[in-house]
């Protein structure tokens, strides 16, 4: 129990630092450009993810390797603060209106790429020889990452700015209002406040069942239920594959009907999927667990996760569009995300690792989502310029 804990506390160190990525990012994504911040937030988190990988063993330096890990994981938590928001405001800014939400949709599955290729990488990595997996095999997915990075970091410096942060900086010329006293992040806390709380509350109904399906089920199912980890990464990188269609439906549906309305009916039925997804894992069926994996997942989580580009980047006015998004994104994903493994292994623990009080907390967290999107203005970014 305390080593399962220490580890997905462990897992939660990477999310504390990126509200503080967040705040410096944004702020700099706003006044000197998406593009060029981006740049940064990508080279960044590539060369700390492979540092990760040369990291010298414990034998070698002792305390200071786990200490060292911790800071390259706070690192990497302070980069993704800054690249989530500004790569979902590459495309959401430059997209046209009648067609932003199903192309800002499809900007959400690199995350669920990453997600696809990590877990594909891990199933191979782990059928080494647990010798060499310990002493070099563990290795192999922290210096892979720059083969991504590289090309990565080539398209975006081919990419121009956006139009809108272009018309409103050139905006900003003509009426000499560069309000050099009042930086963008203080700006959107102290008149946008209520839009980064609405961020934050909307991001439990996605972020919970994310985590709690991906990490904490898969650490219960093998211990509690005697099902290999293998069977439900198998199941994690179908439901990542699935994904791809689903956020362009979603995003469809958001043209249509409007992210609020979608958002809603995303938040409704996470809350209605958390009882029935443990007792279909707990039916120990492929098929059923599978059936339960994409009602939450691909139903439920990517209904919401498609349109958090659009309607997030809607609550705020262009100069502060990028610290505001990414301030709330990015206090959402530790208080809603990072320790909800932690959480969930604390609450099942209450009652001899039942699931029934994490099936309630998923159910209060996504109802508290619906909530906040019910009272939320309904989004609608004006075209391009």
């Amino acid at each position: 129990m305390t080593a399962t804990l220490s580890s997905f506390a462990s897992f939660g160190v990477g999310f504390i630092s990126r509200p503080l990525g967040a705040l410096f990012f944004g702020n700099r994504g706003d006044t000197l450009g998406r593009k060029n911040t981006l740049l940064i937030t990508l080279g960044g988190m590539g060369a700390v993810t492979f540092l990760i990988g040369c990291l010298p063993s414990y034998a070698s330096i002792g305390a200071l390797t786990p200490a060292l890990l911790v800071i390259l994981r706070f690192l990497q938590g302070f980069m993704v603060g800054g690249e989530w928001g500004g790569a979902m405001l590459m495309v959401v800014e430059y997209a046209a209106g009648k067609h932003r939400g199903r192309l800002s949709a499809l900007s959400q599955t690199g995350g669920l790429t990453g997600q696809l290729l990590a877990t594909g990488v891990f199933i191979v990595v782990t059928q080494l020889p647990q010798e060499a997996l310990l002493s070099w095999g563990w290795r192999i997915p922290f210096l892979l990452s720059a083969l991504l990075v590289l090309p990565g970091l080539y398209m975006r410096h081919r990419l121009d700015e956006t139009p809108v942060f272009r018309a409103f900086k050139k905006q900003q010329a003509i009426n000499h209002r560069q309000q050099r006293d009042e930086r963008p992040v203080v700006k959107v806390v102290r008149e946008q406040w209520r839009s980064i709380l609405l961020i934050i509350i909307l991001r439990f109904a996605e972020s919970v069942p994310f985590f709690l399906a991906t990490v904490f089920a898969v650490s219960w199912a093998t211990t509690q239920l005697g099902i290999a980890s293998l069977t439900i990464l198998y199941i994690v990188m179908f439901t990542c594959l699935l994904a791809y269609p689903m956020h362009v439906l979603f995003g469809i549906m958001s043209d249509r009907r409007g992210c609020r309305q979608v958002y809603i009916f995303g938040a409704l039925f996470v809350a209605a999927m958390a009882f029935p997804f443990f007792w279909l894992l707990e039916s120990r069926s492929l098929i059923l667990m599978t059936m339960g994996y994409v009602l939450l997942i691909n139903i439920g989580h990517n209904s919401l996760n498609a349109v958090q580009p659009s309607f997030f980047a809607g609550l705020f006015h262009p100069p502060v569009r990028y610290s505001g998004s990414s301030i709330g994104a990015q206090l959402g994903a530790v208080v809603a995300g990072g320790f909800t493994p932690f959480i969930a292994k604390a609450l099942s623990a209450v009652y001899d690792n039942s699931w029934t009080l994490v099936a309630g907390y998923v159910v209060l967290t996504a109802l508290a989502s619906a909530f906040a999107a019910k009272i939320a203005p309904d989004t609608v970014l004006p075209h391009s310029p």
